[in-house]
């Protein structure tokens, strides 16, 4: 008879569940998505609970590193503007009560435009903002599986430092960026790009105490810093090895900080890790941690102004860019993005581009009308095949892998959140599948959300 130690797998003994409490909507995920999900939810009068791995809110934006909201401001009638809209606002307008938000910054010829942030300043904002919206939250808690009621989630179950746990709900809203409940809940999905890769994940850091009028003047436009990399290669044959061309280097609010977006984690077979695979993740962890201190190295030595810096951050994890996917009602694709589609249920506008991080390198794609660089998000990507009363925001809703690539920046993300939480409120008894789009649409006009009308 086989000993535990040779069984692949295990039965764990049927158990009884404590309840954690019962709400209207419970949100899992602090992402942009989450956080959009839950004020709005909150606000249209319905008990919220956000849950959340970290003990922090802002998802990739903290907890990844990433620094920078995307997609929030796009080319519409020739004229960069903000099109993201709503909760964002509130969110952007508390950050900079803590002296924490970069004025816009443009980038790819005026292409794009981002707002960066401090984290820590990203996370007290989000922080107040859901408390005073009567959002209840729970930290350090992962999804772990659902109990269902016919087609709809009943209870959502939750791994906790107070043991595995019970959560009821009306409705609920997948923003994990993972599809971690629809994936429990059994909505049909698709990982990366469907042939074992996906768009490569990075490990974001932040350096300090640079001198920073020698880096703004050798690093000024943030492509700059892949001319000293060609000629570190060229004068010292060997010495380096770079994980990807389109490294970003940029300054924060303090000049002296700046952050890094250089590193590219690959698996063993030469893949895009996959973030959803444990052994994977964790691999990816350590190789993302070898790579930063491989290209500091080539900092401090090779580009003016760093020689007299030092790492002051290394993100808690490695950011995640793709890996579930739901099959939805409408799966947003590439020519929604470069053909700059209109939808008749949109949700709100997406104004980022397709970013594609490929093996080695970064390949954008624009959308032919330059004028008008921006495209609807329909509701339908948020509602699953398959569970009536779950929704699914942010980069895991329903997307090809190229579409993805773009809606998945946090302003897609804060769009999709919002729409979610407002249509999660009044749910009722109903199925999301039939809701009432335009009643939805005229709640997300009221809360100030731009749908290009």
């Amino acid at each position: 008879m086989a000993t535990a130690q040779q069984q692949h797998t295990l039965t764990e003994p049927a158990r009884a569940l404590p309840v954690f409490g019962d709400f209207d909507v419970v949100v899992v995920g602090g992402g942009p998505a989450g956080i959009a999900a839950a004020v709005s939810a909150a606000r249209h009068g319905a008990r919220t609970l956000l849950v959340e791995r970290y003990g922090f809110l802002g998802g990739m934006g903290t907890a990844g590193g990433v620094t920078n909201f995307a997609g929030l401001y796009g080319k519409r009638r020739g004229e960069m503007t903000q099109l993201v809209r709503g909760v964002v606002d509130e969110l952007i307008e508390r950050i900079a009560g803590f002296n924490g938000m970069n004025a816009p910054q443009n980038g790819m010829g005026g292409r794009i435009c981002v707002r960066s942030y401090d984290t820590s300043a990203y996370k007290l904002a989000a922080d107040q903002l859901l408390e005073a919206t009567g959002v209840q939250m729970l930290f350090h808690a992962y999804a772990a599986a659902v109990l269902h009621d016919g087609a709809r989630i009943a209870a959502l179950v939750v791994e906790t430092k107070s043991g595995r746990q019970a959560i009821r709900a009306n409705a609920f809203i997948d923003a994990s960026g993972d599809a971690d409940v629809a994936a429990f809940a059994g909505v049909p999905f698709e990982v990366g790009d469907g042939h074992g890769s996906g768009l490569f994940p990075t490990t974001m850091f932040r350096i300090g105490q640079v001198d920073a009028p020698a880096a703004l003047e050798a690093v000024g436009e943030f492509s700059a810093i892949n001319g000293f990399m060609a000629r570190a290669e060229q004068q010292h044959p060997g010495k380096y090895s770079f994980p990807r061309e389109g490294a970003i280097l940029r300054p924060n609010k303090d000049p002296r900080e700046w952050r890094a977006n250089v590193t590219q984690i690959r698996n063993a077979e030469g893949r895009a890790m996959n973030g959803v695979d444990a052994r994977e993740l964790s691999e990816g962890e350590l190789e993302g941690r070898r790579q930063i201190a491989a290209y500091f190295k080539f900092l401090q030595a090779e580009v003016p102004g760093f020689a007299p810096s030092a790492i002051v951050e290394i993100a808690p994890q490695v950011g995640i860019r793709e890996t579930r996917r739901i099959q939805g009602l409408y799966a947003l694709g590439r020519e929604d993005i470069l053909g700059s589609a209109t939808f008749d249920d949109t949700i709100g506008l997406n104004a980022w581009p397709m970013e594609m991080h490929a093996d080695g390198r970064i390949e954008w794609a624009f959308p032919r009308d330059e004028a008008n660089a921006y495209n609807h998000l329909p509701w339908r990507m948020l509602v699953p095949q398959t569970v009536d009363n779950l929704l699914v925001a942010g980069r895991c809703a329903s997307m090809t892998h190229e579409g993805q690539s773009a809606a998945r920046a946090s302003g897609g993300c804060f769009v999709m959140g919002q729409a979610a939480g407002t249509a999660a409120a009044s749910l009722g008894s109903g199925r999301f599948a039939a809701i009432d789009v335009a009643a939805l649409q005229k709640k997300l006009l009221a809360d100030g959300v731009d749908l290009d009308r």
